[in-house]
């Protein structure tokens, strides 16, 4: 989502008068990387959502202006990310094979099946399109009738895919007065909302992904002003009519890492989970598109 702004002029507050410190708290445990990524291309930053392939060896992001791009991966012997070797950004196309104007056109969620089908989740016109490849044209999925009464700053940021392709998804805040994410599922052609996830604090969902272990992975963001954003990660087993046994793996102290809005788990050489996540700059020099990654247990 992008912060406008609001977020500009916070941030250039904090860098005029120093009141961001270089000085970090230590990093949470499972830290791998964080890797600051630089581009010329004029579609760069912004970026919403990232899916890494099983190896950790390529990805492919999107950012808030409904463009893609794909990238390769190298990595030292830790495995952490040394360099990113990008194809052009490139725009995705509606089912006209028009490119998205600017009130159609913001992009927050991937997931992609086994197959290469992505989806797409928009936040402004919350929606979904489907894409057999990004090169395609998108072709809407049906809605679910609560989509149309959703803020339009607030809604499809987090969407996830299970291996038997049922797809779920929730708006970054809670609808109404409520304290409760609702989840919303796309399966056999037809949406429903079986049951909503909890509401810790003040944090917004921003990203979302199903591990290779089969478990919902929430990315969840909170922005603190002149002290940047802290983010979080929860993790649920997934049943029939609910999510459980929720747990917290990661939460940083705001301005550790930029305003970290994508995530991919991927299992890495050496058996560990490993959470990918990516930052949207908001297009603004103040902030910084990272690639960042951390290790959780099993």
């Amino acid at each position: 989502m992008r912060r406008g702004s609001f977020v500009g002029i916070a941030l250039g507050l904090a860098g005029v008068f120093g009141l961001v410190s270089s000085a970090s708290p230590p990093l949470p445990p499972g830290f791998v990387s964080a890797f600051h990524w630089r581009s010329d291309d004029p579609l760069f930053g912004g970026f919403s959502a990232i899916d890494i392939s099983v190896d950790g060896a390529q990805f492919v992001a999107i950012n808030d202006k409904s463009a893609y791009v794909s990238a390769s991966v190298t990595r030292d012997v830790f495995n952490r990310i040394i360099l990113l070797n990008a194809d052009p950004i490139k725009n995705l196309r509606d089912q006209y094979g028009n490119t998205y104007g600017p009130y159609r056109r913001d992009t927050e969620g991937i997931a992609i099946t086994a197959d290469g089908t992505v989806f797409i989740s928009f936040e402004q016109n919350a929606r979904i399109a489907k894409f057999e490849t990004l090169a395609d044209k998108g072709i809407l999925l049906p809605k679910h009738a609560a989509f149309k009464t959703m803020r339009r700053n607030a809604s499809l940021e987090a969407m996830a895919i299970a291996a038997d392709g049922t797809l779920y998804t929730l708006p970054e805040r809670p609808i109404a007065q409520s304290n409760a994410f609702p989840i919303y599922r796309f399966r056999d052609g037809n949406w429903d909302q079986p049951f909503d996830l909890p509401r810790r604090g003040f944090f917004l969902a921003v990203g979302a992904d199903i591990g290779p272990d089969g478990r919902f992975y929430l990315l969840e963001r909170q922005f603190y002003g002149l002290s940047g954003f802290a983010s979080r990660v929860r993790r649920f087993a997934i049943g029939s009519n609910q999510f459980d046994h929720e747990e917290t793996l990661l939460q940083t102290k705001p301005g550790q890492h930029d305003n970290l809005e994508g995530l991919s788990v991927w299992r890495d050489p050496s058996g560990f989970l490993r959470l990918t996540m990516i930052s949207d700059d908001n297009f603004l020099f103040l902030q910084r598109t990272e690639i960042v990654e951390y290790r959780v247990p099993d």
